[in-house]
């Protein structure tokens, strides 16, 4: 078996991927946003500031424009390396070059601020617009389609330089017994092979190769477990999702519909 690898700051990749789940940010007396709980340990002196900051309003004017995700994210500034990675899902840097991408809230984990970040029209999804580099987290590796495509809707990360997709559903499904059902209760259309989202024109399709969303989690949540600062039992009114005195679902959180319709 071979000896692991041991990283410090001047063996860490600027920029780049530690691992297939790590990603390793330089900052140079610089900015990024990131997505809170997102950061797993860094080198040097960087500070994080929460969005509506006062010293960030120029910043904010420029690069962020989601105030239904504002409580998501921060914004990381100042001199070392930072590694970013998500319960070790795959994680990947994409650069756009004047580009318009748009990507499920979730797994984006960071970007430049010569982006700017806009509020998708289409629910759970953020949009990315400019030029720089951005990080985001997939549940297995990504793939690149080019339209005209189908696309399962819980296989779907992102798509960049095309139209908004539409629904799709199967002609036997919608005049099936199952399609009566659906239009009387609104129950069903949970299968990929049932209903998809429909890209035309030019562009590119982010898929992650799974049918498996990536499992909600409440953004920045410190765990209720022993040795974690404020882990122990849960406190009150922090219970586990069912449970009496549950925490209530925040705005910008995906209801029951929307992840039914991999939304």
């Amino acid at each position: 078996m071979s000896a692991p690898v041991i990283h410090d700051p001047m063996t860490l990749p600027s920029d780049d991927n530690v691992n297939s789940y790590t990603f390793c940010v330089e900052l140079k007396g610089s900015q990024w946003f990131l997505q809170k709980g997102k950061m797993i340990a860094y080198y040097g002196r960087i500070d994080f500031n929460g969005i509506g900051h006062g010293r960030f309003d120029r910043l904010l004017r420029t690069s962020f424009h989601s105030p239904l995700h504002a409580s998501d994210w921060v914004v990381a500034e100042g001199s070392g390396k930072m590694l970013l990675a998500d319960r070790a899902f795959d994680v990947n840097s994409y650069d756009l070059e004047d580009g318009n991408l748009t990507i499920r809230s979730g797994n984006l984990l960071a970007y430049q601020p010569s982006l700017a970040l806009k509020q998708s029209i289409v629910p759970g999804f953020l949009t990315l617009i400019g030029t720089g580099k951005f990080v985001a987290a997939s549940n297995g590796p990504v793939v690149f389609m080019e339209p005209p495509i189908r696309v399962d809707p819980q296989a779907l990360v992102g798509w960049a330089d095309c139209p908004s997709p539409c629904h799709h559903y199967d002609h036997g499904y919608m005049t099936g017994v199952m399609g009566g059902l659906r239009s009387l209760t609104g129950i069903g259309g949970t299968s990929g092979e049932e209903h998809q989202f429909e890209f035309v024109g030019a562009g590119t399709v982010l898929l992650q190769s799974t049918e498996t969303l990536m499992a909600e989690q409440a953004t920045g949540a410190v765990p209720h477990e022993p040795g974690v600062p404020g882990g122990g039992a849960p406190a009150p009114g922090h219970g586990h999702p069912g449970q009496q005195g549950a925490a209530p679902r925040l705005p910008g959180q995906l209801g029951d519909l929307q992840r039914r319709f991999g939304l």
